[in-house]
């Protein structure tokens, strides 16, 4: 006979974004609509038509972390890592001998290596690959940045990356909670982590991704307005500690939100294009809804996943009016970024972390740079400022143009 399954609960977060660094500065800052997209300086954009991007300002992985053995870590390294810090002091969670073999560490990220993969190559070009520093190689290895995680922090319980493009952060959270759920952990450190570097810039604006390349587009993240034209690359570090309830409560945690359920779905169609009909789109929220138990009328607010993309707003809007049928025009609709960008793998985290906030608060955080209305994408958006209403269930989106699809449903406590 099965057990029951546990219940899996918000208990940490821990965050470093563009306009902010820790929860409080975060939601501080998203929830007034203030924008993290600023000039790039982590590198020279000079000879570029785009110039800006959702940078992390004053980043000093001291801050946070002891200097032994952050010499050779890369960017996104630092960044999760500082992350995985805040979010272990918010919780109070203690990882002690006893209990380390039931906590485990899941992480979301597709492009964190790149930076390193290419440091580590051209140093193999200039100097030989006799003479490169074998130090600088662990970086180069996708599940690296998770990896340093469970060594920092002495996680011995289970470790995992999750590289599914613009899902991993939130493919990552579900992950760490079907772990918990079917008791095979206690605890678990999940998230997703992406860092601004020359490399994935280029490779965004060759493509013809970025918002503002061609002659007469605004350089601007806007969804679902007119105007938008494509992303503003941005980077981020969200890191949320996982906790079955029965865990939460012995140890009287501070509980953020409880996990209901999530829905995922693939739609095979091009690598960089958005299929708009968004089949998958429609089943990974119906799934969520379904696994959650609830029905799209008990969803208070819709943290969109849209991105600015012509293609991906359109496709996210008429699946929430298929989805919700005469419920869309009801339910609150915000994009997190139109403030701090496209952080690729690690967005679904952060609008998880955003999600979080928003039950915590009730208020609904702010969607920015919305002035021009695409007809097609009439919504209930909240724009401009945060709106304070009953926030107890919200269903976070997150898809991309290679097909991923997921989407899942948070909720206030309650016993």
């Amino acid at each position: 006979r099965l057990k029951m399954r546990k219940r899996v609960v918000i208990t940490g977060l821990g965050i470093l974004s563009p306009n902010g660094i820790g929860k409080d500065a975060f939601s501080e800052a998203t929830f007034k609509g203030v924008s993290g997209i600023k000039p790039v300086t982590l590198f020279d954009v000079s000879a570029f038509k785009v110039k800006n991007a959702g940078e992390i300002s004053n980043f000093n992985p001291l801050d946070f972390l002891e200097a032994k053995s952050l010499r050779t870590l890369d960017r996104a390294t630092k960044l999760v890592n500082s992350a995985a810090k805040l979010a272990l002091d918010d919780s109070g969670f203690k990882i002690t001998e006893d209990n380390t073999n039931s906590v485990g560490v899941v992480l979301g990220t597709a492009l964190g290596s790149i930076a390193s993969i290419s440091g580590f190559d051209r140093e193999a070009l200039k100097e030989g690959v006799r003479f490169v520093n074998p130090a600088l190689f662990p970086n180069t290895v996708i599940n690296s940045p998770a990896s340093q995680i469970s060594i920092r922090f002495k996680i011995k319980g289970f470790n995992a990356t999750i590289s599914t493009g613009l899902t991993s952060g939130l493919d990552a959270i579900n992950y760490a909670a079907d772990f918990i759920r079917l008791n095979r952990a206690k605890a678990v450190l999940a998230g997703g982590v992406e860092e601004l570097c020359l490399e994935t810039f280029l490779g965004f604006y060759k493509t013809g991704f970025l918002a503002g390349l061609e002659e007469g587009k605004v350089e601007l993240s806007c969804p679902f307005d007119k105007r938008r034209n494509g992303i503003v690359l941005a980077e981020a570090a969200a890191m949320l500690v996982l906790e079955d309830l029965d865990s939460a409560r012995e140890r009287n945690a501070n509980i953020y939100a409880e996990i209901l359920g999530a829905g995922n779905a693939f739609e095979p169609y091009r690598i960089s294009k958005y299929k708009v009909t968004g089949s998958g789109l429609k089943k990974a929220m119906r799934q969520a809804l379904e696994k959650s138990n609830i029905q799209a009328g008990d969803i208070d607010y819709i943290s969109a996943g849209a991105n600015s993309t012509v293609g991906g707003d359109l496709l996210e809007a008429l699946s929430i009016k298929d989805v919700f049928a005469s419920k869309a025009n009801v339910v609150y609709v915000s994009a997190i970024k139109s403030i701090v960008g496209e952080s690729f793998s690690a967005s679904g985290a952060l609008a998880a972390i955003s999600a979080s906030s928003a039950i915590s608060r009730q208020a609904v955080p702010a969607m920015i740079n919305y002035q021009q209305k695409d007809p097609m994408c009439d919504l209930n958006f909240c724009v401009g400022r945060a709106i304070e209403t009953e926030v107890n269930n919200v269903l976070i989106n997150s898809f991309g143009p290679a097909g991923t699809n997921t989407s899942m449903v948070i909720t206030k406590y309650k016993e």
